[in-house]
């Protein structure tokens, strides 16, 4: 089974003024022999989106998962994580996910997000973290203080495309880490209009050696990546990198890690 482990909906962005909804997408997933989803939150940082994405996983046979918003220092969020589950489609939340890189570099040391973080991990979800590349030494922090939590990196931390070496220094320290699977995902958006193959894949290879097959997954970012690059040329760019697609990062390492084996 192929997943797809980051896509979003409705939004709206510079260059993307329009709403995108599934009638949109699924071409894109029967091109590419995607079989599965997982829906992430789309920035809006309110809990009515992820009510409404649970609403339509719950009728939506592709999307077997949803990453929610929260706000890691809210002191309700164990409450509003139940409210999520009490509500239609409440079984397809597999994570939280707050908007970290709108935050300071060291917003994962603060004491209120790291009481979020613990419990997201207590209800049995992913602590998915999206981050800019100056905030991943907090995010090495973060998850060695917590290994009984799983932790999922969006964009493999979004490399600045052009300082490979940088890069590499700051993401091995959470690498080093078993607790934490990435995403390989965003990079041709990172990288904007004159992404090659070749300039991206050295930043797969060095994610390949760090983190393993089973500890990484696809996303394709869409609709996102539309600003620089088609659902199927994201594909495409990975398959040619990776030789094909093997199935620990098209499929198994998502299914594992969101739990998605009966959905």
């Amino acid at each position: 089974m192929i997943v797809d482990a980051h896509h979003h909906l409705w939004l709206s962005l510079i260059h993307i003024d329009r709403d995108y909804t599934m009638a949109d997408l699924r071409p894109h997933l029967a091109a590419s022999g995607v079989q599965r989803t997982v829906l992430v939150e789309a920035g809006l940082c309110q809990a009515a989106e992820t009510s409404r994405f649970l609403a339509l996983a719950a009728h939506t046979p592709e999307i077997a998962g949803v990453v929610g918003w929260a706000d890691l220092s809210d002191p309700d969020l164990r409450a509003m994580i139940a409210r999520h589950r009490s509500g239609p489609g409440g079984d397809r939340l597999v994570g939280i996910r707050d908007q970290v890189q709108a935050g300071p570099d060291d917003m994962l040391d603060q004491p209120g997000v790291r009481a979020g973080l613990a419990v997201v991990a207590e209800s049995g979800l992913v602590n998915e973290l999206v981050v800019r590349a100056s905030q991943l030494p907090s995010v090495a922090r973060a998850v060695a203080s917590m290994p009984e939590a799983t932790f999922v990196l969006d964009h493999l931390g979004k490399p600045p495309i052009g300082d490979l070496d940088g890069w590499q220094r700051l993401i091995a320290p959470v690498a080093a880490c078993p607790n934490v699977v990435a995403k390989v995902s965003g990079l041709v958006t990172e990288a904007g209009p004159g992404w090659t193959r070749a300039g991206l894949r050295p930043y797969v290879q060095v994610a390949l050696d760090l983190f393993g097959p089973d500890r990484l997954m696809f996303g394709s970012d869409w609709p996102v990546c539309e600003v620089v690059a088609s659902y199927g040329e994201v594909v495409a760019v990975l398959s040619g990198i990776l030789g094909g697609l093997p199935g620990d990062v098209f499929g198994r390492t998502a299914i594992r890690v969101y739990r998605l084996e009966n959905r």
